[in-house]
């Protein structure tokens, strides 16, 4: 019998590879932060001696969802402008918040918060775009996190850089300091095509390829975006991006609400990926990503939850039930995006818009032992039929038991186990004490 690090032993196993596979009284067994051998548990039980066995027989395994697109440290900026048009969200309420608080303090408390709820939400994988990336990277590694930080990219000065050239050094050097780690990634992150000119951009088109990492990206969010851009050069966004030749497999296209049938031939052509957001797309009224005409013409769509200051919460469970429905109304079908697809998008499709479907994504033997336990034995999810159906159209994310980072268990029975919970509501109390003083000072 060997011995090895962790057996988890479940009542049910979606692996994601192979598709559609739902496997019963399986077990995961785990050595060294990888993932060694899925196999029957009456097997497992006389195959391995495990240090810790986790016995699950109420629940669901599914590897850790990804979120494929966040602004984690805007959690504090939470509920402070909603309701309104992106533009008017944007452009007088967010950036100037942003503009005012925005410090090495502010994403550290921010990024931590983020963390905690998506861990207790069962993601272990994020895809960051934001400000001072080099504390959000420094805040997951701490906890055990995975994550891809963005090296941000805009036109105009912030508090982490004054133009492009500031920008793209420090993200190289964020770069560097990371290329090896096993839990930290990088994407280069250019804001959007209205905030980031032609000379960056092509810059980042050639660091792109030479590091062999994402171009992580807000393209055609709106129809106002595409008409602004149609006025002021007289290309639609997609089209400027292609004669930069940043149509490309390395292209994580967020949003997509606004796309002609030329230009989902033109992404599948590129081997370009699109990162879809139904929750934030709804709340701002951005529009309609067409998803399922997207996955018919082969292009990879992955999921996400925009940011907590737009959405306003970090929950992929939600907005995988979310994009399961919009997908059927859009389509007008349905059969649109069955559950099992919409888990893969919210799984191996986020892994592979990283560069990290190798690694993580499914449960794979060889890969990451990154995994989340669902409980379904709760009323709200019984009778229980399809235990995949039940976790997109009825589980809610306070039924995420537990989960583990690369074989690391983070979340054990609901309890955070590398952060402290306490502190992380303090802090956030304290940021909207002083935030919300002092927009009622501006109002007033």
């Amino acid at each position: 019998m060997r011995e090895i690090d962790s057996l988890l032993h479940a009542r049910w196993i979606v692996p994601v590879e192979p598709d559609g596979l739902v496997l019963h009284h399986h077990s995961l067994a785990i050595h060294e932060g990888r993932i060694l051998e899925l196999l029957p548990t009456t097997e497992a039980e006389q195959r391995y001696r495990a240090r810790a066995v986790s016995h699950l027989p109420e629940h669901l395994l599914i590897p850790g969802l990804v979120n494929a697109h966040t602004h984690a440290a805007m959690s504090l900026l939470r509920g402070l402008a909603d309701d309104l048009h992106l533009m008017d969200w944007l452009q007088h309420h967010i950036w100037p918040a942003e503009a005012r608080w925005v410090n090495e303090e502010f994403v550290h408390d921010g990024t931590q918060l983020a963390i905690a709820e998506m861990l207790r939400g069962g993601t272990t994988c994020f895809n960051d775009m934001y400000f001072f990336p080099d504390v959000s990277a420094r805040v997951s590694a701490a906890c055990g996190m995975r994550a891809t930080v963005g090296l941000i990219l805009i036109d105009f000065p912030t508090a982490w850089a004054d133009n492009a050239e500031e920008y793209l050094a420090k993200g190289l050097a964020l770069h560097d300091e990371y290329r090896n780690d096993p839990l930290i990634g990088t994407a280069f992150a250019p804001h959007a095509p209205y905030t980031v000119s032609d000379a960056p951009l092509q810059r980042v088109r050639v660091l792109a390829d030479e590091l062999d990492i994402p171009v992580h990206m807000h393209v055609h969010e709106t129809a106002y975006e595409v008409q602004e851009a149609v006025t002021a050069t007289g290309q639609r966004p997609l089209a400027r991006l292609q004669a930069l030749d940043l149509l490309s497999p390395s292209l994580l296209a967020v949003h997509m609400t606004q796309l002609e049938n030329d230009e989902i031939q033109a992404l599948a052509d590129a081997g370009a990926r699109v990162v879809h957001c139904p929750e934030s797309n709804l709340k701002l009224a951005s529009g309609f990503c067409p998803v399922q005409r997207l996955d018919e013409a082969g292009v990879i769509v992955a999921l996400g939850t925009d940011g907590a200051a737009s959405n306003n919460d970090l929950d992929m469970l939600g907005e995988m039930r979310t994009a399961a429905l919009l997908a059927k109304a859009v389509a007008g079908d349905a059969s649109a995006l069955p559950a099992h697809r919409v888990l893969r998008m919210a799984t191996l499709h986020g892994a592979m818009a990283l560069g990290r479907s190798a690694e993580i994504g499914s449960l794979e033997a060889g890969k990451w032992a990154d995994v989340t336990a669902v409980r379904l034995d709760e009323l709200e999810t019984q009778p229980l039929y399809d235990p995949v159906s039940q976790l997109i159209y009825a589980a809610s994310r306070h039924q995420v038991s537990d989960v583990w980072v690369a074989g690391r268990h983070l979340l054990r029975e609901r309890v955070l186990t590398t952060l402290d919970e306490d502190a992380i509501l303090r802090n956030a109390r304290a940021w909207q004490r002083d935030i919300a003083a002092a927009d009622h000072e501006q109002s007033d």
